[in-house]
């Protein structure tokens, strides 16, 4: 971090910009900054997952993935700047393959829900779909860095992997979708 902060609110952002790392400043509503909050959002429902106090291995790999988050969001906030690694994408494929043959193969989609902790990455997973979304329209405009692209389609994977591992480990089923349920009235 070249620039610490020594004081938190600087006024300079009251006229709807903000700076970026490279000391360049942009409005707040660009799809940089938006790209860049999502990630943050993210970063932080990992954050609410981990104080569900998960099993020791899956606390680890959470803690890994907030770390290349903002590795992520530094990368965002720098323009052209890419210190995230094709290293990551593979640690994440890696885990998810380690994760997924330990479950049942899936006959139908499952609905968010199980336990706390599974209801909760859901929430991380539906999020980071979305910050994957952003990250796809702002390097439609600007030069795209590939792996950030992949290293968040490959976590929404893992978290969804990763819904089901928490439900297994508590002896909580999946909660299946039923096509049609209340098409009909009872």
């Amino acid at each position: 971090m070249g620039k610490r902060l020594t004081k938190i609110y600087t006024r300079t952002g009251d006229d709807g910009t903000t700076g970026l790392g490279d000391g360049t400043r942009t409005t707040k509503e660009s799809l940089r900054v938006e790209a860049i909050g999502v990630v943050d959002e993210l970063n932080s429902f990992i954050g609410v997952l981990l104080a569900e106090n998960p099993e020791e291995e899956v606390r680890i790999k959470l803690e890994d993935i907030q770390h290349d988050l903002f590795d992520l969001g530094g990368d965002l906030s720098i323009p052209g700047r890419a210190s995230m690694s094709e290293a990551q994408v593979s640690r994440l494929e890696k885990q998810l393959d380690d994760y997924n043959i330990s479950l049942a193969a899936l006959k139908e989609f499952i609905l968010p829900g199980g336990t706390r902790a599974a209801s909760l990455c859901h929430v991380a997973r539906a999020t980071c779909r979305r910050a994957e979304r952003c990250l796809v329209r702002l390097y439609r405009t600007e030069p795209a860095m590939p792996s950030h692209i992949e290293y968040l389609n490959r976590l929404s994977d893992f978290l969804f992997v990763l819904c089901r591992i928490l439900n297994h480990q508590q002896g909580v089923e999946d909660v299946m979708w039923r096509p049609g349920k209340n098409r009909h009235p009872a």
